[in-house]
């Protein structure tokens, strides 16, 4: 193993320090705020999940930035959370290939890089009450997985792309002909097709610095406009397959199941958890000498425009703080509210997207006849008092 002398350290350390200071200090203002103005408390804030597997949800109150800080980012592991010795570490890439690759972390950073802004959701975000802060947007620095790809070689019959990570766990398989129990790796696949998308990339570095072993250091998929399941952390192989791949966290969990009516019969169908949905959220209150402002966040399609209700009350438009953008960030945006009554009131908002499509109602068929937690994207309503 080769280590710095304690100097070219100090001076290494402190060079990473001041670039991440500055890269905070850039997005510190990325938001709608006015001078001297105060939260108010939603009156229906969440109680703490409570579950060891979740950490860091996003707080929406304490919104303050476009861009969130590490420290503040999301995680979830489903198995345990590996420390892997960077020294020993290689991505394989394997399967159906004309050319298997072994890369030390050293190689995909010598190849050609890119920057990529990305809003990274939970697909359980609001899907049960207390769990309503599983996303968070930050800077990604990658390289390309297509061209990783096309560099092995895949073959004529390769059609499905796995994603191994290190993380392990047992799981139990019991029914009427299984009676199993499996040592497995946390994985995940796409189609070929999806995989070569070039937005795909292979990410080591999170808003100005290397990613932390709950973030999935040394290397992690980054897949924009994908749920946060899809987006692997710890990767250690990538295969090539000529079938579909199916595991615990696509055939069994992380599997939507909906009753859809097809001319007047329900069918009943199961699919698994893939692309975000249109979706947006009721961030924050705020009071100044300027009045009350609503703000919140909207993501998941290429937004055209988001409106608030306020109780009963008619569908306003909102204004975009257009700051900062990125093509699969999320969009900030406000409603300055003119003199609201005291008492308690509902705030809900729906994000429309560029092609016309509403964010759904919670009594829309899309929301209502879903039996699973996973991919919650209805309307959110919030409670907040004036007093």
């Amino acid at each position: 193993m080769t280590t710095l002398p304690r100097r070219q350290f100090l001076a290494t350390a402190g060079a990473a320090v001041a670039a991440l200071a500055t890269f905070h200090a850039r997005f510190a203002q990325a938001f709608p705020s006015r001078t001297g103005e105060t939260v108010l408390p939603w009156l229906d804030q969440p109680p703490a999940l409570g579950d060891p597997c979740c950490d860091t949800l996003l707080d929406w109150e304490a919104l303050d930035s476009w861009i969130t800080p590490n420290d503040k980012f999301f995680f979830v592991s489903h198995f345990n959370r590996p420390i892997i010795n960077e020294p020993s570490w290689k991505l394989e890439v394997d399967g159906l290939v004309n050319t298997p690759l072994s890369l030390t972390l050293a190689d995909l950073k010598a190849r050609p890089s890119k920057e990529t802004i990305f809003t990274l959701e939970c697909s359980g975000n609001h899907g049960f009450p207390s769990f309503v802060g599983g996303i968070g947007n930050a800077k990604w620095v990658d390289t390309s997985l297509a061209d990783l790809l096309k560099e092995a070689g895949v073959k004529d019959d390769g059609i499905e792309v796995v994603f191994w990570g290190t993380d392990v766990g047992d799981v139990a398989l019991k029914d009427d002909i299984r009676d199993v129990i499996m040592h497995q790796n946390f994985a995940r696949s796409m189609s070929l097709a999806d995989a070569m998308n070039p937005n795909n990339i292979l990410c080591y570095e999170m808003n100005g610095a290397a990613l932390s072993d709950a973030h999935g250091f040394p290397l992690r998929l980054i897949a924009p406009g994908w749920y946060g399941i899809a987006n692997v952390k710890w990767l250690k192989r990538i295969e090539i397959r000529d079938r579909r791949f199916m595991s615990l966290l696509m055939g069994r969990n992380y599997v939507t199941i909906r009753e859809e009516d097809h001319n007047g019969e329900t069918v009943w169908a199961e699919t698994s958890v893939g692309r975000t949905l249109l979706k947006s959220v009721p961030a924050r209150v705020t009071h100044s000498d300027a009045g009350y402002r609503i703000s919140g966040a909207a993501w998941g399609a290429p937004i055209d425009t988001v409106e608030v209700r306020i109780d009963d009350g008619d569908w306003q438009p909102t204004t975009f703080d257009d700051s900062e953008t990125a093509e699969f960030a999320w969009r900030i945006w406000y409603l300055d509210w003119a003199s609201p009554t005291l008492g308690e009131h509902e705030v809900t908002s729906r994000a429309i997207s560029k092609s016309g499509q509403i964010q759904p109602a919670m009594d829309d068929p899309w929301i209502a006849k879903k039996h699973t937690y996973w991919e919650s994207n209805g309307q959110v309503t919030r409670h907040i008092a004036i007093t």
